[in-house]
């Protein structure tokens, strides 16, 4: 009897222990709290989803009519010159005016490629934690966060930059033509920060594009390009 009493107990030992040994081998999911995907895909399909991301709005803002050719993202004239577009067009002065803007975008398409590898540092730089928040936030949560984590180098180095492509795309010539223009008729004379404003919209632009970008690898099975988008975008949907 005492040997029966021994034999049951050491097998309840051994199963309560084979269980404990079972339960630490499965995958965690409650780490996640995505069924089927470990935190490591969660991170490489959420940095891999931004690179596609970010690569094709690049490639497509800086061809020529990158921004110019798109209406989301064009850049028109600064807020504080509308009066000043208006009443140069009122004049005659239209061709100088659509040159201005047309100057405005190439030199937007020209600076574009200055993102490239702040991108790439950033999206390196994407932990686990942040991986599996931005998965599970809204459709641009991944843009979002690229957005707080470069926009302030990427102003920095985007401002030279800018001021360069101004230069060489002819903006600051025209710019300077229409002000000029403006200021024979009127007492009050005007010449906002033009570097400034077209590096604003500019990278308002870049973002703009990439969140499209994102939406379609979020919502659309066709736009996940590889095995791992498809794996980690098909189970947080």
């Amino acid at each position: 009897m005492k040997a029966l009493l021994t034999l049951i107990l050491s097998t309840c030992i051994l199963t309560s222990q084979a269980q404990s040994i079972s339960d630490l081998l499965k995958p965690n999911k409650s780490s996640t709290g995505i069924a089927g995907l470990q935190q490591d895909e969660i991170a490489k399909g959420l940095k891999e989803a931004l690179q596609v991301g970010a690569d094709k709005t690049i490639q497509q803002l800086t061809k020529t009519d990158g921004f110019f050719g798109n209406a989301a993202i064009k850049i028109l004239m600064p807020p504080e010159a509308e009066k000043i577009e208006k009443s140069l067009r009122s004049l005659g002065f239209n061709k100088q005016v659509d040159d201005a803007i047309l100057s405005m975008n190439r030199a937007a398409e020209d600076a574009a490629k200055q993102a490239a590898p702040l991108f790439v540092k950033a999206i390196q730089e994407i932990s686990l934690e942040d991986a599996i928040g931005i998965l599970k936030g809204d459709d641009k949560a991944a843009t979002t966060y690229l957005q707080g984590k470069t926009n302030t180098a990427l102003t920095a180095a985007f401002r030279p930059s800018i001021e360069q492509s101004l230069e060489k795309t002819g903006a600051t010539k025209q710019w300077n033509s229409i002000i000029t223009q403006y200021n024979k008729f009127t007492f009050k004379k005007i010449n906002p920060d033009l570097a400034g404003y077209v590096t604003e919209k500019s990278l308002a632009g870049i973002f703009t594009q990439i969140a499209q970008e994102e939406q379609q690898i979020r919502k659309d099975p066709l736009a996940r390009s590889s095995d791992l988008l498809k794996k980690v975008f098909g189970k947080s949907n």
